[in-house]
């Protein structure tokens, strides 16, 4: 029984070690997009990246997200048996010019914890439209996730982003978007613009 009482103790002391030595803000820095990610949340905090592609053909097939060896991202056992999908942040489409750019997406690095009514609806079309611009345009696009004292936190350790704000830059135009994290009341998408 004291044996049991010590491991509990040396457990618990082990994890409030391990969460006061997460990170809350990495920058990295990849051939394709620029993340600033957090260990605390396990989820990124903003994205960047310019639109490579917008006609790709290179299957997804086979491909699944990855963890991170030098940080510790959200994973598999998230996403399991809710209502979140694994959205990508800079889009698979966006750069599927070639098998190694389309790979290099699917790093829990580039993934969120994100309404799957929302990826699959009106965030969807909105990655539709920034390819339809970077046709006659280069377009730069900014993801910042918004956090605070009330995001769930799932029993997995991920905390779920409560919105999100996307930047999308052209020309000299500058399109800012934002989205609740919940099932949208549109699918147009001039509706969550709040600029531009």
């Amino acid at each position: 029984m004291q044996m049991r009482l010590i491991l509990i103790i040396v457990g618990i002391l082990y994890s409030t070690v391990s969460l006061s030595q997460l990170r809350d803000s990495i920058y990295v820095k990849t051939s394709i997009f620029d993340v600033v990610y957090s260990e605390k949340l396990q989820q990124p905090k903003w994205i960047e990246y310019t639109v490579l592609c917008n006609d790709g053909k290179v299957s997804r097939k086979g491909l699944d997200f990855y963890t991170c060896d030098s940080i510790l991202t959200s994973d598999g056992k998230d996403y399991e048996n809710n209502v979140w999908d694994k959205g990508h942040l800079a889009p698979a489409a966006d750069f599927n010019c070639n098998k190694n750019t389309l790979y290099q997406t699917f790093t829990y690095l580039n993934c969120v914890l994100q309404h799957e009514k929302l990826n699959r609806g009106v965030w969807r079309l909105l990655e539709l439209y920034e390819r339809e611009l970077s046709k006659t345009n280069t377009v730069y696009v900014e993801i910042r996730m918004v956090y605070s004292k009330k995001s769930l936190t799932l029993s997995s350790g991920a905390t779920v982003p409560d919105a999100f704000i996307k930047t999308i830059s052209y020309g000299n135009k500058v399109e800012i978007y934002y989205f609740k994290n919940e099932i949208p009341l549109s699918n147009d998408i001039k509706k969550y613009k709040i600029k531009g």
